[in-house]
């Protein structure tokens, strides 16, 4: 097939490999030249130490180019560029076309998930996949065995995804419930600065392990009150991926959560990590999503007054440990 890549970044880039490797012909796009110019000149990704980029993938600036033609569409943008670039891209889309989208977030302003950005711009009748599990860019680079999760309503567009991806190295398996999959994709990343949070204040795996068990126990909670399946939490998009987001080195979020834990500021952490921290940039909508239904929250709370409001982290653990009695079943 004819595919496209918006979105130059470590995951993009990985993917765009991968999909060269499956004999498609694949196209990069970024909206930044200098960025197109020491890929295509150099090959390498200076996020992705040891990955070659094979001479096959064409690398452009022309978004029409990008765009025109292809079958498949990834938009591999960071969440806060999605809206922008869909709307850039509209012109030269057409609903033949399958869209796929890898970013993982929730638009503050509008509470949509990412696909409903997509189909905000582009319209309704677009088929949006979302792409969404335990994938971390520097493993998948390294072909390391890894599994995901295409999610779309229309199963046709779903299967499509999973065959343009999938290999020995990459299990794809499909879902129909995009918003639960696109849910635990956003929020996972909050609980991760929780988990870095922890790590960074010292404390061991038993800290940890109790902020991924009662990080999904909201996940699902807000979800299920959304109308996202109570399967998909346990799946490859919600536990897993909260498991991989919350431990793993490659994990900005983590990174962050332990830079804050350590008393760093959150624009500083977010400095020192150097790339996109999604769990930042999810807070505002989850808590307006928190408000709009009413649910118990309080590991996502806690990180929103760490991040937003200065909150010393340890007295926030503190507070969080000494709530309320309650059972573990909701």
């Amino acid at each position: 097939m004819k595919i496209s890549v918006l979105g130059a970044g470590t995951w993009g880039m990985a993917l765009a490999r991968l999909l060269c490797l499956n004999q498609h012909e694949v196209t990069v796009y970024s909206a930044i030249p200098s960025e197109i110019d020491e890929l295509a000149s150099t090959r390498l990704h200076k996020n992705l130490p040891g990955m070659i980029i094979p001479d096959e993938i064409i690398f452009t600036k022309d978004l029409k180019e990008a765009c025109i033609d292809k079958e498949i569409v990834v938009f591999a943008v960071p969440s806060i560029f999605v809206r922008s670039t869909a709307n850039k891209a509209k012109e030269f889309l057409n609903n033949k076309q399958v869209i796929v989208d890898v970013a993982k977030g929730i638009e503050a302003d509008t509470l949509l998930t990412m696909s409903e950005v997509i189909k905000s711009e582009l319209g309704e009748d677009f088929n949006v996949v979302a792409f969404s599990g335990p994938t971390h860019a520097e493993e998948v680079a390294k072909d390391l065995p890894t599994t995901i999760v295409s999610a779309c309503k229309n199963e046709e567009a779903a299967k499509l995804v999973q065959d343009a991806f999938m290999n020995s190295n990459m299990r794809v398996y499909t879902n129909d419930d995009v918003l639960g999959v696109e849910l635990c994709g956003a929020l996972k990343n909050i609980i991760a600065l929780a988990s870095g949070v922890s790590t960074g204040l010292g404390f061991g795996d038993n800290s940890k392990a109790a902020i991924i068990t009662r990080g999904i126990a909201e996940m699902k909670r807000l979800g299920l009150l959304m109308g996202a399946k109570n399967e998909t939490f346990s799946g490859l998009a919600g536990i897993g991926d909260l498991i991989v987001t919350c431990t793993s080195i490659h994990s900005r979020n983590n990174r962050c959560g332990m830079l804050l834990g350590q008393g760093v500021s959150a624009e500083e952490a977010k400095k020192q990590v150097g790339m996109v921290v999604e769990g930042i940039n999810a807070l505002p909508a989850a808590m307006k999503l928190k408000e709009k239904y009413d649910v118990d929250m309080p590991i996502i709370e806690t990180v929103n007054k760490i991040v937003f409001e200065g909150a010393d982290p340890k007295t926030e653990v503190i507070k969080l440990m000494n709530r309320d009695k309650k059972n573990e079943i909701d």
